[in-house]
């Protein structure tokens, strides 16, 4: 394990509200107006309060990408079909596999696997309160806020601390 001088930040978000239009498969779905006004809080919330943000990795989910569009959140980044339906596991390797030159990470991707990545690598350091209301639900444009100190190809379950849990409405 190569550990930091500075700890990075991960970033999990949830994309926004969506939309349920007959006829569109699930992973067409738009976001609803409510949606699309969560997206904009959420992104007025991580430039107030996030460090500003290295890299982005986002679903290729219609809302997913929408979410990220509306947040209006500047950055390099990598839609990933395999974040759509993926595992915390899968998750992490894509994490893993993140460059050393990038100290703050947003994930936008989908529950139940945002809630189950942000519990997984909870370890020393971790909020109780923010762990238990991401327990409780995980909802629609939320964001879970992490401390990694080690660097992103060494990150595995329990090796972060879960600072932060923002709902931005």
């Amino acid at each position: 394990m190569t550990r930091v001088e500075d700890p990075r930040t991960l970033l999990l978000m949830r994309h926004a509200k969506s939309d349920y239009p007959p006829g569109v498969a699930d992973h067409d779905r738009p976001l609803a107006p409510r949606g699309v006004k969560q997206a904009g809080l959420a992104g007025d919330w991580l430039r107030a309060n996030a460090p500003a943000i290295d890299a982005v990795l986002c679903s290729t989910a219609t809302r997913a990408r929408q979410t990220l569009a509306n947040t209006r959140i500047d950055g390099p980044v990598r839609y990933r079909e395999r974040l759509y339906g993926a595992t915390p596991g899968t998750m992490i390797e894509e994490i893993n596999a993140v460059g050393d030159d990038v100290q703050t990470l947003l994930v936008v991707g989908h529950e139940p696997t945002m809630s189950g990545l942000a519990l997984g690598l909870a370890g020393t350091g971790t909020d109780a309160a923010a762990a238990e209301r991401i327990s409780a639900k995980f909802p629609t444009s939320a964001i879970a806020v992490l401390t990694v100190p080690f660097t992103w190809k060494d990150l595995e379950l329990g090796r972060a601390a879960l600072i932060a849990f923002e709902i931005p409405r």
